[in-house]
Formats: structure tokens, sequence, C-alpha cells
């Protein structure tokens, strides 16, 4: 592959070693050198580019080799990075961690071979003394289409602790420390509902970003990270001035597209294709509106935290009133996970409360104290459906602490037109509850990387065929 773009991995050994901190610390160091940054996310995650999106000022596209195919994730990769000085690719759990325990697939490790990019390891080292030389040495050798370029060394001791790493890992010829993180140097990021939380800039200030790179410029070379990446320090001109191609002058089709606290969970690449696909995306407030924007072809409902924010949701009946006629008006109305759960009767809250929501589902969803679900999916399609025809089969991510109180297809206007796989144990079920035009579901589908998909949803929103 071309390395157009000068490019870095920020991997880690593990979840939990500081991954999105280190990210976050090199692109807003890269920024205040004037660069262009282009920022990445491996895997299906929504949360981690929500941050990243901000410390970049650009968007974050998600890299996912199981999900949307390598041959898609490294033309995404080259289209985005185009206009960039150095691309920033933060990895998803260790290093080698991807959608099976044997195989490469859907793996930082993965997308960093199939985009020939280096990679920086982020280690924990409280309580490690030499013991890092052996797991960095692990971690270079493991796969020799990997090139470990260098570590970082977080969570240290002491500064001298730090001095300590770099020397074991030289006298062991191994990858160098490129920064040695003492332990509270870099500042707490937000506290997380459920363990998760978007970020914004009234949670993820420009104070924690600035600090984020000073604790990364005192403990640390920038220099020589953009070296490892292939990057001179000042920006290229000719990038600087470039800039992504906008939204299609010839779209005809109008779609609207919920986002606000509620709802804000979307991959970048599904609603550029679908602007490529003919449509205008005209986004609206399910909290604050009062009513669906005018004339729309077709509605998409993202993920989010509708839970968070149930009693504003329940409050706004004009709102309410209007997703219901308009899907009573046959055209495509496409909802996932949080979306699905402003389309049911309601929302239960943990303590029991209930909000009264859309109502076209016929049945509540319930929160629950522990994770309902988690990873990857193969939808195989049963039926023709707003995406697809029978037969047909779209591949995702589901991740909800929710769950319905019952089967929609049980009531005789709806049917469940998803077979789905579960990545994780292998586990197959029935989902993808439809009814006429209306689909909802709680995975996020990733259709941009199967241009029939769009063009079908187009279609049917165009009056060209039927689901």
């Amino acid at each position: 592959m071309s390395k157009s773009c000068p490019r870095i991995v920020i991997a880690g050994v593990s979840s939990g070693v500081g991954k999105t901190s280190v990210t976050l610390a090199v692109v807003r160091a890269l920024r205040k050198r004037g660069l262009r940054v282009q920022v990445f996310k491996v895997g299906p995650d929504f949360l981690d580019p929500t941050y990243l999106s901000i410390a970049s000022g650009q968007p974050c596209y998600n890299l996912d080799g199981w999900m949307a195919g390598p041959d898609y994730m490294r033309r995404l990769f080259e289209e985005k990075s185009d206009h960039a000085d150095i691309a920033v690719i933060e990895g998803v759990m260790g290093l080698f961690d991807g959608s099976d325990p044997v195989g490469p697939e859907g793996s930082t490790a993965e997308t960093a071979r199939l985009l020939d990019a280096p990679v920086i390891l982020v280690v924990n080292t409280h309580g490690m003394a030499r013991s890092v030389a052996a797991l960095v040495k692990g971690y270079a050798e493991f796969d020799s289409r990997i090139s470990v370029a260098g570590v970082i060394a977080n969570h240290c001791g002491s500064e001298r602790h730090g001095s300590w790493m770099a020397e074991s890992l030289g006298a062991c010829k191994l990858p160098p420390v490129v920064a040695a993180i003492p332990r509270g140097a870099f500042p707490e990021l937000p506290s997380r509902h459920l363990g998760l939380v978007t970020a914004d800039s009234r949670n993820l200030t420009e104070s924690i970003l600035d600090a984020l790179a000073a604790a990364l410029e005192r403990y640390g070379s920038v220099d020589e990270i953009l070296r490892m990446a292939g990057a001179d320090s000042v920006p290229s001109e000719s990038r600087m001035g470039a800039d992504l191609s906008k939204q299609d002058a010839s779209a005809s089709l109008r779609l609207g597209v919920a986002l606000d606290e509620a709802f804000h969970f979307y991959y970048p690449d599904n609603l550029e294709a679908l602007e490529a696909a003919g449509f205008e995306l005209v986004y609206f407030s399910p909290i604050s509106r009062e009513r669906l924007p005018e004339d729309l072809d077709a509605v998409y409902i993202g993920g989010g935290y509708p839970e968070t924010h149930a009693a504003s949701l329940a409050e706004n009946r004009t709102m309410l009133e209007s997703i219901r006629r308009f899907a009573q008006s046959g055209r495509p109305l496409y909802a996932e996970c949080g979306g699905l759960m402003y389309l049911a009767q309601g929302i239960e809250l943990l303590d029991g409360v209930r909000h009264e929501l859309v109502g076209l589902l016929p049945q509540w969803t319930k929160m629950l104290a522990k994770r309902r679900s988690l990873g990857y999916v193969e939808v195989s399609f049963s039926e023709d459906s707003l995406f697809a025809r029978a037969g047909d089969k779209l591949r995702g991510h589901e991740f909800h602490y929710s769950e319905l109180t019952g089967d929609p297809a049980s009531d005789g206007n709806w049917r469940c037109v998803y077979s789905l796989k579960r990545r994780r144990n292998n586990e197959d079920a029935s989902e993808g509850f439809q009814c006429g035009n209306i689909l909802a579901s709680y995975v996020h589908a990733h259709f941009a990387s199967r241009t029939e998909a769009v063009q079908r949803f187009a279609a049917i929103a165009a009056g060209r065929m039927h689901s």
C-alpha cells in the first residue's frame, strides 16, 4: 500500500492501559504544532471516536476489518487521510485481540498490517521492572508482519522508574520508550455512565486536552513519534489546504436524522454513504424540536442514551405524535439500538419508573444493571427489508444495557426479518423487527461497506421499490 499519508497506530497490551488518554495527548500535541491530524478508531466503538473528533477537529472514522472488510477499510483510510499531514489510529483492546481468539480479523494488528502502519505500544508499567522487556518482546515478535516501533510506558511510579523501563528495553535491543508517563500526570477523563460517556466540549475541555498534550511533551518525545510515523514536524502546505468533498449537490431525497444528547451514535461513513446515494441529511432533535422537519422521505434514529433523557423525550409529546404520523404514512423509518428503545412503548428505568415514548413497537424496553449484549453480529435477512433482499447479509455490532420485555413478532403486525449470528458465542437469534416500512433493531449495522444496501434504502425512500 502507498504510504501517501504518514501514519501511526496507538495500541495497547490490553484494555485499560490508557490508550485513549495517550492518543488524545498525541493528537493534541500534533495539532499544537500546526499539523492537520486525521483520526481513526479500530473496531465498532462509538465512544472513543467522539473524544478523538474533538481533539482533532475532524470526524473520526472506524476501521474494522471484520465488520466492513479489508478492502473497504483500506479505501476508507486512503480517502479520509488524503487531506491530512498525519493519521493517528487508536487501537481496540489489546494489539492482537479481534473478532475471534485464533485469528487477526478485526484486531488492531490486522489494521496496522493492512495499512502498513507502525505501532506504538502502550504498557501499564505499574509494579513492573525488567518484566517490561519480556512483555514487549512477546508483542514485538508475535507477528513479524507488524512493526512495533516504540513503547509508551504509562502509569510509571516515578521518572526514575520510567528510566528503568527505557534501560530494560534498550539492553534487550527492543523498541525504545518514546514516553514514560508517571501516574497522575494525565488528567482524568470524564466519568462514564454505565461504563460509557460521549465526549463533548462541556466535559472534554480545552484545558483537559492541553494538559494531556503538556504531559506528553514533558515526559516523552513528540518528535520521535513523528519520526516513527514517517512525518515531518512542519505541516505540508498542499495538505493543509485540502478538504474533503461535501454533500453531493444532486441530492434529491430528504432524510431526517435524529441528533442530540439522546441520539448520536452514527458511523460517519454510513451517513456519508447515504448522502452519496442522494439523501440530504436533515438533522433534528427528538428532545427539543416540536415535530419532524417538513417533506422528509425517510427517517433514521440511531443509538445513544435515550434512557438518560427519557423524561425529556416523553415530555415532547408533539414530536412523539409527529413520529407516529410519519410511520403511518408508509415512508421508511429505520431505528437502531437507542432508536429502537424510542420506538417502543417506553423505557422502564432501573428504579422502576416508566416513561412512555413513541409506542410503535408493542413492547416496552427495560434497563438492566448489567450489560445485556456486546459483540459483533452477522445479519442474514429472512425477508426483503429496507437495506436488503431475503438472503442478503450485513455485519454490525451490538452494545446495550436494555432489553425488550417481549417479542414484537408475537403481535401479528410485526415480523422478525433478521437471522442473527453473534460472533462472540455463535448464538443464533431472531431479531430485526419490521412492520411495513418500519425497521427497528438493537444492531448497529455497517451498511456503508455494502453499496447495494444503501442504494436499496434510497430506492425505497424514493418510492421506486417496496421493502
